[in-house]
């Protein structure tokens, strides 16, 4: 599988492996957690995507089983997480409401926990979660940098940020914002019109895509016209619908990253399925005309 270099000693795999759904698993055992990982392994997808607040704040020690299990299994994958929402739930009883906490003492605390849920001494990238209309960016700046100078975390970034949010913050910082993750499906494809992958893309950033199946709802009865145009092309390649909707955001020359997410073990070992379909322009176009319900102006 193909990687993307972030920096001389860092680079992601083309898929990441989102894993918002591990804790929702029937099955959370060290054991499946690590039959996940090396299901994604076999195929390449050395990058996983986590978050702090994900599985009501249970993913994290999920997949630290599989680390505390077998610590050499470290050196073989990237770790991604996020920081920076709140809501109430068991494991933070004095949150009363949902909001975002982007301030120094957060984020710190936010790595720590991170850390010890996952049995783990460093990540490899750490993202604000979501921008914050509370931020104060030189603390957060400045906590950013503290965390990479600490060697805790390898490199920083943001997601669903627009330009004006990570520019504010990126101006109170030493080190570079590496990263943007926003949503990007064939149904969700306003980044390819409204500047934002060009935001992106003009300041030297990674842009990742999270729910680029758009959730499943490229697979309804509503978008019947777009599953079965992905069906056919998938049909050529011997791959699913799926596969193809995947191989239309990897086509793209910006280098999206893909976060990809289920807890099925073969469809696990499917993922890397995407890379086989070979996306033209004009069938990129197909399917964007597709997906928007009619043709580009």
């Amino acid at each position: 599988m193909t990687r993307i270099d972030l920096t001389e000693d860092l680079s992601f795999s083309r898929l990441i492996y989102g894993m918002w759904r591990l804790a929702d698993d029937a099955d959370t055992s060290a054991d499946h957690v690590r039959a996940k990982m090396d299901a994604c392994l076999e195929q390449g997808i050395t990058t996983f995507d986590q978050a702090d607040i994900y599985g009501g704040f249970q993913c994290e020690d999920v997949m630290g089983g599989a680390f505390k299990a077998d610590p050499s299994l470290r050196d073989k994958v990237e770790i991604i997480t996020k920081c920076g929402i709140l809501f109430p739930a068991d494991k933070v009883p004095d949150v009363r409401v949902k909001h975002y906490n982007t301030s120094r003492a957060h984020i710190l605390k936010s790595v720590d926990n991170s850390l010890k849920a996952m049995s783990i001494d460093y990540l490899d990238m750490l993202l604000i979660h979501r921008p914050d209309p509370f931020m104060d960016f030189n603390e957060t700046g400045a906590a950013l940098d503290e965390v990479v100078q600490s060697g805790k975390v390898r490199a920083v970034g943001v997601s669903n940020f627009k330009i004006s949010d990570w520019s504010a913050l990126q101006m109170t910082m030493d080190t570079k914002l590496m990263a943007n993750q926003i949503e990007i499906s064939l149904l969700e494809s306003s980044s390819f019109r409204n500047g934002d992958l060009v935001d992106i893309a003009a300041d030297n950033m990674l842009p990742m895509a999270w729910s680029p199946l758009a959730g499943g709802g490229l697979f309804t009865d509503k978008h019947k016209a777009l599953f079965d145009k992905l069906k056919v092309i998938g049909a050529q390649y011997d791959v699913d619908a799926s596969a193809v909707a995947i191989a239309w955001i990897l086509a793209h020359p910006s280098n999206i990253l893909p976060v990809l997410g289920t807890n099925n073990l073969e469809r696990i070992r499917s993922l890397g399925d995407a890379l086989k379909v070979e996306m033209d322009r004009q069938t990129w176009y197909e399917l964007y005309e597709s997906a928007n319900g009619h043709e580009v102006p």
